[in-house]
């Protein structure tokens, strides 16, 4: 989304965020590759390319996990890159309303389709505490976005949903790892 907005410096956030991520989990070399050339495509205005890299960038990810038979996690990934995209975008229009870029905020779809995902985990791991979370709040995001076509966001209905997934975000960075 942030890429659609042409917004370059919170292209290079993403991708700063993408790097220490990746680091984190053990992600190969070649990823780490990847997201380096998003934020270099990003500072030369190369929007093009920066979004064949990263369609790229997200299929190796998400082949890598699947290889890993980890279905669980490729959905969770796949979940809070929707999260932090849609925070970056709103916190974006919000800033600099326009009528034009709100649209893009109208994806009652998307939402839903995000939170079929979610009832696709394990039932362990659907019934975690921040699991159960993230979906109830995916269900108040679907009603947010789910205007009559024709009608555009406004800036107070951008400003809830920046709340509701910033809030959404809040919860995964304070989650305390597993001992």
């Amino acid at each position: 989304i942030a890429v659609e907005a042409k917004d370059g410096q919170q292209v290079k956030n993403i991708g700063s965020d993408i790097i220490k991520l990746a680091k984190a989990l053990g992600v190969s070399e070649k990823l780490l590759g990847r997201g380096s050339s998003i934020n270099e495509f990003a500072e030369n205005n190369e929007w093009d390319t920066l979004q064949e890299e990263l369609e790229a960038t997200q299929n190796e990810v998400k082949a890598s996990m699947q290889s890993h038979a980890d279905q669980d996690l490729v959905i969770l990934v796949t979940l809070g890159g929707w999260i932090r995209g849609t925070q970056v975008v709103t916190s974006a229009i919000v800033q600099n309303y326009n009528e034009q870029s709100a649209k893009v905020l109208r994806q009652p779809a998307l939402v839903h389709f995000m939170q079929s995902k979610i009832n696709e985990i394990s039932p362990e791991l659907r019934n975690e505490p921040l699991v159960k979370d993230l979906s109830n709040e995916l269900g108040k995001i679907e009603k947010l976005v789910s205007s009559p076509p024709g009608k555009t966001p406004d800036i107070e209905e951008v400003r809830k949903v920046n709340e509701a997934v910033g809030k959404m975000m809040q919860e995964i960075e304070n989650k305390e790892a597993p001992k």
